[in-house]
């Protein structure tokens, strides 16, 4: 096991089935004002509580809608405010694919623009939300020299999987994803969520076999993820990894938090949710237990 991460470490490791999808915009510089949220158990939680509860966690998920100003916002506010409590942060990020990581390193190191990092990424043809959304926090993580974190699974073998499932996925053609042996395909409740989300895509008329590779392309995407912050949490147990990662990997504590644990059973995770979606907290029926910390700005839709 490896002991602390040192500051501007280089790192040489390197169609989402579902669209769970912020937006801050580039030119702002000013620190948001600090967003309300709530405990799990629905009590209001002042911003200082909120940042000293999750000071404590090594993994930190701000689940977001991708096209959420407020959770973009709400991200960065929450990102400044744990560098102020401790240093030795990194961020893990859905929004780039882990061969990729090589580029994320070089960005931090200063050796490159921002705009190569978004060429060197493929960072339109991969995620596609504008650039101006993620750009203050890339920005923010090169002043403080916080390690980024690619964590996705690359397109490639996420439609391959959705197409044929995961029986066709080669270790050789991707070193990146975990092999399907490391992945957890039960059939508990997060099976009947998706089902659900499925059935709602296709109006009831989809088959057994689609919502099967529909499923399995969606616990490649969570375990690639966790596969990377289990790997990142062991090597370095004293640096705090944030992660910004759309809700639908971490609603209901379901997706992301399980992968981790399954590798990494002493980690301490930490779900918020910058603005979970009233319908399906409705339908649901137990508002708490969709994460242990809750947004209270603008309320969308699951999927968008």
């Amino acid at each position: 096991m490896m002991g602390r991460l040192p500051r501007r470490r280089i790192w040489g490791l390197g169609l989402a089935i579902a669209t769970w999808l912020v937006a801050y915009p580039a030119s702002a510089q000013t620190t948001p004002a600090p967003p309300l949220f709530q405990s799990a158990h629905g009590e209001a939680i002042a911003f200082p509580d909120l940042i000293a509860a999750l000071a404590a966690a090594d993994v930190v998920y701000l689940g977001e809608i991708h096209d959420s100003p407020d959770d973009h916002a709400a991200q960065l506010a929450i990102l400044q405010a744990l560098y102020a409590e401790n240093p030795n942060l990194a961020i893990g990020l859905e929004m780039f694919q882990r061969p990729y990581q090589s580029a994320l390193d070089t960005y931090i190191a200063g050796d490159i623009s921002l705009t190569e990092l978004r060429q060197r990424t493929e960072y339109d043809d991969r995620w596609g939300f504008p650039w101006h959304y993620y750009a203050p926090i890339l920005e923010f993580a090169r002043r403080q020299g916080l390690p980024l974190i690619a964590l996705n699974a690359p397109t490639e073998a996420v439609r391959l999987v959705g197409r044929k499932g995961l029986g066709v996925l080669s270790p050789e053609e991707f070193p990146t994803v975990p092999l399907a042996v490391e992945m957890d395909l039960g059939r508990g409740p997060y099976r009947e969520l998706l089902r659900r989300l499925y059935d709602s895509f296709h109006q009831g008329h989809g088959s057994n076999t689609g919502f099967e590779f529909f499923f399995q392309a969606q616990v490649l995407w969570d375990e690639t993820m966790a596969d990377r912050i289990a790997q990142f949490h062991h090597d370095y147990p004293d640096t705090q990894l944030v992660v910004l990662t759309g809700q639908g990997h971490v609603i209901y504590r379901y997706g992301i938090p399980p992968g981790v644990s399954r590798r990494q059973p002493t980690a301490r995770q930490v779900t918020v949710l910058l603005s979970p979606p009233s319908t399906w907290m409705e339908s649901e029926g137990e508002t708490a237990a969709i994460a242990d910390f809750i947004g209270l700005g603008s309320q969308k839709t699951f999927a968008n």
